[in-house]
């Protein structure tokens, strides 16, 4: 008789044990949540101050003059009746082509090689070599590449003298630009790119690999038939940021017009025909305009990617 209430104490303690666990980790939980909300605070701050409310206001200047009447479409058929508008655009658009099927896939299949690398000091090594161009500014990187370019100074002057060019002018002539600012493109931001995909290719589970080899399936095939296919999410993300870098282009084509003394037009991209809109002939709302084209293009474009890519599908 006088064990049944010990029984009964015993048979209820580990219920109390219980609830108090969870209490406690609803409590971390609810701790947790709002510590990441104060985490992410700063960024929608930023992106409100420096992203949104700008473009809110490029859309606004877009469709009024400058007396704030408003103006409807006539900023718009004005900056693409420019006769600079359509050249531009074919411009950047051969750029972004180059630039955007490069970088695709040679960084997928030199993260994929890097990966491969069995010993983990050299693949730091690769890795850490791939990432040095990256931290020059973009202007320091065009700056060196003039010196590149040039047959008479560059110290591969002999490739260049291959392919036919002997002088800086022959070299950055107009026809070859397209490729030109894809290769500056790469070299600069290639390397943060394979460093992302190589921490792409470390998430998928070792079990998915090593089932691979058993099956009997080499590098080659592994890489196009698992990891590929695996990492699709993440070069579509590779491609939406690189387009919308891509379609940015002012750096490279307005220094290398200063040092060519406009053998490069400066008004060779959208980014600079906005520019000058703006800054020389005194047109904000036209400048906006293009601005606003431009991002229509992008987000579009950026769509597509999403969806063939599933970016933001469960797995």
């Amino acid at each position: 008789m006088t064990l049944a209430p010990s029984r009964a104490a015993a048979a209820g303690a580990p219920t109390g044990a219980r609830q108090r666990p969870r209490r406690a980790s609803r409590s971390v939980t609810g701790r947790w949540s709002r510590i990441s909300y104060l985490f992410v605070s700063g960024y929608v701050l930023f992106a409100l101050a420096f992203g949104i409310l700008p473009t809110l206001y490029a859309v606004r200047m877009s469709f009024t003059h400058d007396d704030g009447t408003f103006a409807g479409l006539s900023n718009f058929v004005d900056a693409v009746q420019d006769f600079r508008f359509l050249p531009a655009v074919g411009h950047v658009a051969a750029f972004v082509g180059v630039w955007l099927v490069s970088l695709l896939v040679l960084v997928t299949v030199l993260a994929l090689m890097v990966h491969a690398i069995g010993r983990a000091w050299l693949s730091s090594s690769v890795r850490f070599v791939y990432y040095i161009p990256g931290a020059l500014a973009g202007a320091a990187s065009v700056v060196l590449w003039l010196f590149l370019l040039n047959p008479t100074v560059s110290p591969v002057s002999a490739v260049l003298r291959a392919f036919g060019f002997s002088t800086f002018v022959e070299t950055i002539a107009p026809g070859n630009l397209p490729v030109i600012f894809a290769v500056i493109a790469f070299w600069s931001g290639a390397g943060g790119w394979i460093v992302v995909m190589y921490g792409a290719l470390n998430s998928i589970p070792v079990e998915v690999l090593e089932a691979a080899r058993l099956d009997g399936a080499g590098a080659v095939r592994t890489a196009l038939h698992v990891q590929l296919p695996m990492l699709r999410k993440w070069i579509s993300y590779m491609a939406i940021m690189s387009l919308a870098a891509g379609t940015q282009l002012f750096v490279e084509p307005r220094v290398l017009s200063q040092a060519s003394h406009a053998v490069v037009p400066n008004d060779y991209s959208l980014n600079q025909l906005a520019y000058l809109f703006a800054f020389k002939q005194g047109d904000l709302n036209g400048s906006a305009a293009i601005a606003v084209l431009l991002l229509l293009v992008t987000l579009v474009l950026s769509v597509f990617f999403v969806i063939r890519g599933g970016l933001f599908e469960r797995d």
